[in-house]
C-alpha cells in the first residue's frame, strides 16, 4: 500500500481515528492508574497516575509551540525572498 493512499484511507475515516487514538490514550492512562507499580518511583510526581502519559503529552506540546514561535522569529522566509 503506498503512503499517499494510506493518508487517503486514514483521512476519509478521520472520526474513527480520532476515537481509536483517544481510546488508546485512555487504555494507557488506566493501565498506568492500576497495573504500574509506583513503589520504586524517583520522585513523588511519578506516583500521580497518569504521570507519564500527560508529560509526554505537554512535552510535544511544547516542542509543537516553540518550533512554531522559532520558525516565525525568523527562519520561515517568503517564497518570493530571492527575487528582491
Amino acid at each position: 500500500m503506498k503512503l499517499a493512499t494510506l493518508i487517503e484511507f486514514l483521512r476519509a475515516r478521520l472520526k474513527l481515528v480520532i476515537r481509536i487514538s483517544i481510546a488508546a490514550l485512555v487504555l494507557l492512562v488506566l493501565w498506568d492508574t492500576f497495573l504500574v507499580d509506583k513503589e520504586h518511583a524517583h520522585t513523588d510526581a511519578e506516583r500521580f497516575w497518569g504521570f507519564w502519559s500527560f508529560f509526554g503529552f505537554f512535552g510535544c506540546v511544547a516542542i509543537i509551540l516553540a518550533s512554531k514561535w522559532f520558525g516565525h522569529s525568523g527562519i520561515m522566509k517568503r517564497e518570493d525572498y530571492y527575487d528582491e
